[in-house]
């Protein structure tokens, strides 16, 4: 019978069988035990490491927001002050503004009025003149003296004004 099996062939193979079952039990599964416990030791080194980045890393991210929220409340302060410096900047200016507004209308009107003074006296002295010459005419003399010349003047003058007020209040 060629398909039988032989009892030795059946013993050898359990003898072979456990001596290989010892063997990969003795050495082999010792090895693969030691790579497991080494990977998971490993793993749980790794999945420790990035929970303790993590921590850290969330730390310095909370950090950073409050550094930021700080700088946003620094920078909120700045410009606050800046506003208020343009305010005042702004209010210093129109002070000093109207305050030159001021003196140049006050130095013009005090040129207005010197003006108008050195125009009165230099018309009272051609009118002087005017009225001198012309009194002299009608009066057949000389008036070249100054104190009556002026005396006439003043006299021509006041009479000048008194008509120039009476007339303006009667009309």
């Amino acid at each position: 019978m060629p398909l039988a099996v032989e009892p030795v062939e059946i013993v050898l193979a359990l003898v072979v069988f456990g001596i290989l079952f010892f063997a990969v039990k003795k050495f082999v599964v010792p090895n693969f035990e030691q790579t497991f416990e080494a990977r998971t030791k490993a793993i749980e080194g790794g999945l420790a490491s990035a929970e303790t980045k993590q921590a850290e890393a969330d730390a310095k991210l909370a950090e950073l927001e409050k550094r930021l929220a700080d700088a946003r409340q620094e920078a909120s302060r700045i410009r606050e002050e800046a506003r208020e410096q343009g305010a005042q900047i702004v209010a210093e200016m129109r002070e000093q503004g109207q305050a030159e507004s001021t003196r140049i209308v006050e130095h013009g009107k005090a040129q207005i009025e010197a003006e108008r003074q050195q125009a009165v006296t230099q018309l009272r002295a051609e009118v002087g003149s005017l009225a001198t010459g012309l009194a002299g005419r009608i009066v057949g003399e000389s008036l070249e003296d100054d104190d009556r010349a002026n005396r006439v003047v003043d006299r021509f003058l006041a009479d000048l004004e008194t008509d120039t007020t009476t007339g303006s209040g009667v009309s």
